[in-house]
């Protein structure tokens, strides 16, 4: 049997470096989450959890894709190491916030991956990328309306405020 003769990576260097940044910013993002959906567990918030359980495997699903796509087009990803991540939370808004930030940290990412793909000609990259831009617009639309939820009805049951936060 012959061995296969990978191609020529077809991504830029610099483009593949951010990538692999990028994967280690989805598995970071999905650890969050994870620890996010154990506290709302603890507390018997259903919906949260749920919420929240989904958000970590929606991560890790996009930390898969981005691996793959590297290592499809003759990259070499890199398995990510996730680091220290918070368990205690103040309180459901103090999570949906923290959820905000981490989205807005992704998409910064993200855009900045998507600019160098631009800047250096990456087109395979670039067209790659235009899938999770539109992706974190609607992450980021989606934990603002719950943080707008929780707003208005702060003076609420905490466990009525869970009832109403969406699972899908």
């Amino acid at each position: 049997m012959e061995t296969a003769i990978r191609r020529d990576m077809i991504l830029d260097v610099e483009v593949v470096d951010l990538l692999n940044h990028q994967i280690t910013m989805e598995q970071q993002a999905s650890s969050k989450y994870l620890a996010m959906a154990s506290w709302c567990d603890q507390r018997e918030l259903r919906n949260s959890a749920s919420y929240f359980y989904k958000q970590a495997e929606e991560e890790r699903e996009h930390m898969m894709k981005i691996f793959k796509f590297v290592n499809d087009n003759g990259g070499s990803a890199m398995s990510p190491v996730a680091t220290e991540v918070a368990h205690e939370f103040e309180s459901l808004r103090a999570i949906f916030e923290a959820s905000l930030d981490a989205e807005i940290e992704v998409t910064k990412s993200i855009h900045h991956v998507f600019k160098t793909a631009r800047k250096v000609g990456d087109f395979t990259s670039e067209i790659f990328l235009q899938w999770f831009v539109t992706e974190q617009a609607e992450e980021e639309e989606k934990v603002r309306d719950i943080l707008d939820l929780i707003g208005l009805m702060e003076d609420m049951p905490l466990k009525m405020i869970d009832e109403r936060i969406p699972t899908e």
